[in-house]
């Protein structure tokens, strides 16, 4: 018989080995010694621990999923315990409970690490839903639409939840983006129609502009080229293509008709600045009758002046006010020097000035007398009574006299 610290082989040539439940066959030998037929077993042994030892360094430092970690140790739990092998098998079964508590642990930290992610994923579909049903209801075409497929980009890339979890949030999700497409697409539908309204309303206006382009009632017509841009402006923008070319006509019907008008006014203006020259010379001569010393001759001059005046037409519209003013000054002078002859002349005028002086000559006198008299009673206050009346008709008087005077001159 031999054995080892761990094992044995009795004359039969059973094998056992050494466990702290006592000893257990693991094998028969028949084919050599029994020093063989331990070391064959302990070889046995060593191929164990060399696995175990694997299992360590795999569950230690690579990403082992549990399962297959757990599925690892079993097969080998079942090889120290039923196996055929000698060595300190109890030793290889510690190693395997501290392998177990190992992978028990990575279990729970990779299912809260699980957690943690499903918890992250869940926040971060939570925010993608919450800023797709905001933007849901933006005005913000573009910016919104590109934004809205960034986040479902986004949401790509992200993890799944749970089946019915995923689900509701894309449902909240996919809901919010049809609501902005509908939104968007309805908008560019009733731009689409009042695009349209404002071609038909253009077209109408265009079809006004070029038949009043032949016009040559510039004023009339001027207007209503003002009116037809008012209602261009107010109608709204058509299709851009459409926009430019229904413009293009527009605006050559306008041309059309204002550089004809440009044409008739640059001669008009030309016309005006000689008429201009003419009346300038004309305001020289009529600015020659004053001073007035003869009112028949002055007013003939005049009249002879107005008469050509007339007859010259327009000037430039900035320099009329001055020249008309220059004309007008002469006849205001005119007007001023018969007005004056006319109070000189006047016979009722005069005998009426005349009337005046002999009315307030008499009153004054009358009050002069009761002066005299009061003063000669010694009557104070009636003194100072009729010296106030006195002093008021005598300035009454003065100007009687003034007045007279006039029609003396």
């Amino acid at each position: 018989m031999s054995s080892d610290p761990w094992g044995r082989v009795d004359e039969q040539g059973t094998v056992y080995v050494r466990t702290a439940d006592g000893e257990r066959v693991v094998g028969s030998w028949q084919a050599g010694s029994p020093e063989e037929a331990l070391a064959y077993f302990e070889r046995k042994y060593q191929g164990i621990e060399v696995e175990i030892g694997l299992l360590e360094k795999r569950v230690r430092t690579t990403d082992l999923a549990a399962k297959d970690a757990q599925t690892a140790l079993e097969h080998l739990r079942a090889q120290v315990t039923e196996g055929h092998a000698v060595g300190d098998l109890d030793a290889l079964a510690k190693r395997l409970d501290t392998l177990a508590a190992d992978i028990e642990s990575r279990r729970e930290e990779r299912k809260a690490a699980r957690a943690k992610a499903q918890d992250e994923t869940r926040a971060a579909k939570e925010a993608l839903v919450s800023e797709a049903e905001q933007l849901a209801e933006s005005t913000q075409w573009r910016e919104a639409g590109d934004r809205l497929r960034a986040l479902v980009d986004t949401w790509k890339g992200l993890p799944r939840l749970d089946r019915k979890s995923d689900d509701e949030l894309w449902h909240r999700f996919s809901h919010a983006r049809s609501v902005f497409s509908k939104h968007r697409k309805g908008h560019f539908a009733a731009l689409d129609a009042d695009r349209e309204q404002a071609r038909q309303t253009k077209e109408a206006l265009v079809a006004e502009a070029e038949a009043l382009s032949s016009s040559t009632e510039w004023g009339s017509t001027a207007a209503a080229y003002r009116d037809l841009m008012a209602r261009w402006k107010a109608a709204g923008r058509a299709q851009r293509d459409i926009e430019d070319e229904l413009w293009a006509r527009f605006r050559g019907a306008q041309d059309v008709f204002f550089q004809a008008r440009s044409a008739v006014f640059s001669e008009r203006d030309a016309e005006q600045v000689e008429n201009q020259k003419l009346k300038e010379a004309l305001a020289v001569e009529a600015e020659a009758i004053l001073p007035i010393t003869d009112l028949k001759a002055a007013k003939a001059a005049l009249r002879e002046v107005n008469e050509r005046w007339e007859a010259i037409g327009h000037v430039p519209r900035d320099v009329r006010p001055k020249l008309d003013g220059r004309l007008n000054a002469v006849e205001r002078a005119i007007r001023e020097a018969e007005d004056a002859e006319w109070k000189r002349s006047n016979p009722e005028a005069k005998a009426r000035a005349a009337g005046m002086v002999g009315l307030f000559q008499a009153k004054a006198d009358k009050i002069q007398a009761d002066l005299d008299k009061a003063r000669a009673a010694g009557n104070a206050s009636k003194v100072a009574k009729l010296e106030s009346e006195l002093a008021g008709v005598q300035t009454l008087l003065e100007q009687a006299h003034r007045s007279q005077e006039e029609f003396s001159g």
